[in-house]
């Protein structure tokens, strides 16, 4: 019987735990550490929303650690990883003595913080990123006493916009810095930025773009004044710090765990010791569309992460092709994606632009294979026609087009037609990740089974009579 120590909370180590049991290690002894409790990140914008109560942001609670047999200690930190002698010690909180915990297999999964800006004036109350449950949890007392708040949110990244997606909804009053020349400069070129801001303009964000936060200072009234680079200055009742994240690799000084940037692991997500993986935020591996492992933290690859992690460590063999970059945000109503390469500046661009319609495409290939792509507009431009999904299922298969490109060059907004016609759909229908069809988690918040309405609509595209 192997004994299994994961390290962390999020996606990677809850869909391992599960990966593992389903793979056979149903005897496997299985402990996790984690600081806080099991839940996803991406859920706590719908928290503070108001869309969801904090409960719904939790991915496992004790009846289901139970039930799949973990020692699931919560509130815990681990304080060493030895490699050499396949041990983890825990702190055991006060004068208590540490517990030694040793491995048959290890999975580090301890995901990344928010990077800490030099701003005079970041560590006032009411200053904070929004990462954690606390975090979330001390914005919204912050906010709760006034009729609208004034929110100043520094960085205009893709974790800063889901933060002001979830306070729009609130309808307070927003403001925006990025020392870029543009927003979402990680995720958008210039062109399509431009359709963002001038959204944002119009439904009342200020945007200040190309400028820097030079200091915050505590006002009389409790509230914040933000001093920009600019010479601007923005009151503010909260200030919202989302200026980028780092991997946790504190653990993982002077083991002898070989780290870059992250923990760098293989395509068995297995780290310079064969026994010890790591996945998620915290992990450096293959990739789509590159020949250097790289970090994309984003919660797909984690989830994939933690399921090729865990199929490993309960004895199979199991390959990672690589993750693709990918990120799809929702701003303030104007949906926004891209993928892979999409700022690969020696590729051939295809490209269609409205600014009226707030539509923008820009399709990047590498003769007829598409390696990247860029998607701005409404729900009913993007979403509802299901074309960025469709695209992100010729670049996940990596498939080369052929005569298609030419007629995608041709009529931009069909791309269902050149989907089906390369074929597309039979490699996705084909893949699997480990092996074997995909089992739904198991985890139930309050233990109630999932559900899901078909209406008529779908039934004519997914029934096997049409009907």
């Amino acid at each position: 019987m192997a004994h299994h120590v994961i390290i962390g909370g999020g996606p990677a180590a809850t869909n391992a735990i599960e990966t593992i049991r389903q793979f056979g290690g149903k005897s496997d002894a299985i402990t996790l550490v984690s600081d806080e409790p099991a839940h996803s990140r991406m859920a706590l914008p719908y928290w503070l929303a108001g869309a969801i109560p904090r409960e719904h942001t939790h991915t496992a609670d004790d009846a289901s650690y139970k039930k799949l047999g973990v020692d699931a200690r919560i509130g815990k930190r681990v304080r060493k990883i030895d490699p050499q002698s396949s041990s983890i010690e825990i702190d055991g909180g006060g004068t208590a003595k540490r517990d030694t915990v040793k491995f048959d297999n290890l999975l580090i999964a301890t995901g990344a913080s928010p990077v800490a800006p030099p701003i005079p004036g970041a560590d006032l109350p009411g200053v904070q990123p929004l990462w954690t449950l606390a975090h979330t949890e001390s914005a919204l007392r912050t906010a709760e006493a006034k009729k609208q708040p004034r929110v100043v949110l520094v960085g205009a990244g893709f974790i800063g916009f889901i933060v002001l997606g979830a306070m729009f909804k609130r309808h307070w009053k927003l403001a925006v810095v990025e020392r870029e020349a543009h927003v979402l400069p990680r995720m958008l070129d210039a062109d399509s930025a431009a359709l963002v801001e001038s959204w944002l303009a119009a439904r009342g964000v200020d945007v200040h773009t190309g400028t820097t936060v030079v200091g915050i200072t505590q006002q009389k009234d409790g509230a914040k004044r933000v001093e920009l680079a600019s010479g601007k200055k923005l009151e503010a009742d909260l200030v919202i710090l989302a200026t980028g994240i780092q991997p946790n690799l504190e653990l993982v000084a002077g083991t002898g765990i070989q780290t870059d940037a992250g923990i760098l692991v293989n395509d068995r997500m297995q780290t310079n010791f064969p026994n010890i993986y790591a996945g998620g935020d915290v992990a450096q591996g293959p990739v789509l569309f590159g020949d250097q492992p790289a970090i994309h933290a984003i919660q797909p690859t984690a989830v994939d992460h933690g399921r090729v992690a865990g199929a490993n460590m309960a004895g199979h063999t199991v390959h990672y092709p690589g993750s693709l970059l990918m990120n799809v945000v929702d701003v303030c109503g104007l949906q926004c994606a891209s993928f892979g390469n999409w700022d690969d500046t020696g590729a051939e661009a295809i490209t269609i632009r409205n600014p009226d319609g707030f539509i923008y495409r820009k399709l990047l290939w590498r003769g007829d294979q598409p390696v990247g792509a860029i998607f701005t507009g409404r729900a009913n431009d993007m979403g509802m026609l299901t074309d960025v999904g469709m695209v992100k299922g010729i670049l996940q298969t990596q498939s080369h087009l052929g005569p298609w490109k030419g007629y995608l060059r041709e009529n931009p907004f069909d791309i269902r037609r050149a989907f089906v016609g390369a074929g597309v759909p039979q490699k996705l229908v084909s893949t699997t990740l480990l092996g074997r069809p995909s089992s739904t988690r198991r985890y139930r918040f309050g233990n109630v089974p999932a559900t899901t309405e078909v209406g008529s609509s779908h039934r004519v595209y997914v029934g096997s009579g049409g009907q």
